[in-house]
């Protein structure tokens, strides 16, 4: 498999950064819907947070990585046997998942620092909290962080089951594309 994309397919970097944030996505948003329940005293009520956030912030930066990477190696068009309304949805639902995770990690951030403190990514740095002064910061941000996530997950699976439908029913090259071949 190349390195980087062409006409046919995606390249081994497009390929690794796309199974990464899928991984990392559902992964977040199954350790935010079990850490909301958590109870004051249970040892993971304080972990589960940091986690959570950690790998929300090296998400944001392979977001941006996969960002500049499309930029960098477009990927490839849309297969000739694809009509103009699958073409423009696709479009679409991409652009919906790129800006939707960013407006997602933004709340994020902006909910955890609220208080003024910055996020530890795993005790290897910290960012620190620039915008702290936004009425309702916390809960305004923790709204639509909560929806979000909820949409872009929904989102995310339905995008699946397009590329599935296209690989058992169109039976086009669509899903074998992001697995390289």
């Amino acid at each position: 498999m190349q390195w980087r994309n062409s006409t046919f397919r995606y390249g081994l970097i497009s390929v690794s950064l796309h199974w990464l944030v899928a991984i990392a996505v559902f992964g977040l948003f199954a350790l935010g819907f079990w850490m909301v329940g958590l109870s004051y005293y249970s040892s993971w009520y304080q972990t589960a947070p940091n986690i959570h956030k950690s790998i929300g912030i090296l998400l944001f930066m392979v977001m941006l990585a996969r960002l500049l990477w499309r930029l960098a190696s477009p990927p490839p068009p849309a297969l000739a046997e694809h009509g103009r309304l699958t073409r423009v949805a696709s479009k679409l639902g991409h652009g919906f998942l790129y800006l939707g995770l960013f407006v997602l990690m933004t709340s994020g951030y902006l909910i955890s620092t609220a208080d003024g403190r910055g996020i530890s990514v795993f005790g290897w740095f910290e960012v620190p909290a620039s915008v702290t002064s936004l009425p309702n910061q916390g809960d305004v941000a923790g709204l639509v962080h909560e929806y979000l996530a909820w949409a872009i997950v929904i989102f995310a699976v339905l995008h699946g089951l397009a590329a599935l439908k296209h690989h058992f029913i169109d039976r086009d090259r669509t899903l074998l594309r992001i697995f390289g071949r």
